[in-house]
């Protein structure tokens, strides 16, 4: 019993170990079968950006200022004549409107009737002294023809009274100037609007004196009205601006108020002052605009008062094609970045021929069909590798 017992004891201690060894002589043998795994380059991506395909497209300049509403025509009411006044409109008061021809008041008349009177007595005594001595010169030239002497001559003007025939068709003339001035200084007493207009202010009553050269109001006339535009002396190059006797058509102006990009009214510059500013160094066109109190019936909308500030777009030149930028995408030193066919990083200088508000026009630098990177890159370097992601073009359409 007691050598079964010493071999099982023994069993107990080479069984285990039989089977550690056989179990490592596996592992070494499947980890001789085991391939060694290749190491591998990790791919490289690029650097995400956003980019946006650049377009040659037709585009008009448009060159944005702002200007002052003031009226085309505006004189001062100056009655001709002295006198009372006995009768005013009704709509001659600050803000009234009067159509040319109207009347705006009248200044008693009867000292200029009976002014008239007189000169037609003094024209009728005029022309009656006239055929009085037209008369007297027909009778003395018969009685000058009746003389019979020898060698007597031509008859002097004083004899067939010449001089005194001159002398009453002056004073005619000079009656039947008086008859004319008195006929217009009665015509004076009835002061008339000159053109379309409105009163900006009056200063005028029933019954009040007034004296022939005394400003009563001033008048604004209301079927033109001008605007004037400062602008930098750069921006005269891109806009058509008439020269006097030229005939030729100034750029179209599309305006609107401060409050709105709506546009509500149309007008075209018709001169330059032809002055720059001292203070500003600033050079100022002047823009027309018909009807601007909407009186012809065709529109019912916002009207421009003068001394009202607005806000123009100035239609310049226009070029076939043109390559158009956001400003964001303008890097330091004047350059670009361009995603080339490889994906690559290009740092390209541009030419631009003008800054817009919200773009750039590019003269020279970049062609349509080109990638323009819009995504800020810190340390970036020409070659750089990216991964482009096309956006839409940013650029609006022109109308």
């Amino acid at each position: 019993m007691t050598e079964i017992n010493k071999s099982r004891t023994a069993l107990k201690i080479i069984l285990p170990l039989l089977i550690l060894m056989l179990g490592v002589g596996g592992f070494i043998a499947i980890s001789k079968l085991k391939q060694k795994p290749q190491r591998q380059q990790p791919k490289q991506l690029g650097t995400l950006v956003d980019v946006i395909e650049l377009q040659s497209k037709p585009h008009q300049i448009r060159v944005h200022a702002t200007g002052t509403v003031a009226a085309e025509q505006e004189i001062s009411l100056v009655p001709e004549v002295s006198g009372k006044v006995i009768w005013l409109a009704p709509q001659l008061v600050s803000g009234g409107r009067f159509r040319a021809g109207e009347s705006l008041l009248k200044i008693e008349p009867y000292d200029f009737q009976l002014a008239q009177q007189r000169a037609l007595a003094e024209v009728a005594r005029a022309e009656v002294a006239l055929r009085i001595e037209q008369e007297r010169a027909r009778v003395a030239l018969q009685e000058w023809q009746r003389i019979e002497l020898p060698d007597k001559g031509e008859p002097g003007p004083l004899v067939i009274r010449e001089i005194q025939l001159q002398q009453e068709q002056a004073n005619l003339t000079a009656a039947q100037a008086n008859l004319q001035q008195a006929v217009l200084n009665l015509q004076r007493t009835e002061l008339k609007a000159p053109f379309n207009g409105r009163i900006r202010q009056e200063q005028v009553d029933l019954g009040q004196y007034l004296r022939a050269g005394t400003s009563i109001g001033t008048f604004s006339g209301t079927d033109r009205a001008e605007l004037q535009v400062p602008l930098p002396i750069d921006e005269l190059r891109w806009l058509q601006i008439p020269t006097a006797g030229s005939g030729e058509p100034g750029s179209e102006a599309l305006i609107s108020l401060p409050d709105g990009p709506t546009v509500r009214w149309q007008g075209r510059i018709i001169r330059s002052r032809g002055e720059i500013s001292g203070d500003s160094r600033m050079a100022t066109v002047v823009v027309a605009v018909e009807d601007p109190y909407r009186l012809t019936g065709k529109n019912n909308g916002p009207v421009l008062h003068n001394g009202q500030f607005v806000t123009l777009q100035l239609l310049g030149e226009r070029r076939d094609q043109l390559i158009r930028i956001p400003r964001e995408a303008l890097r330091t030193g004047q350059q670009v970045w361009i995603a080339d066919e490889q994906n690559r990083l290009r740092l390209r200088p541009v030419k631009i021929l003008r800054r817009e508000q919200q773009h750039l026009l590019i003269e020279a630098g970049v062609n349509a069909g080109e990638r323009l990177v819009m995504t800020t890159l810190s340390g970036a370097a020409d070659g750089l590798l990216l991964r482009p992601v096309l956006l839409p073009s940013q650029t609006e359409p022109q109308p």
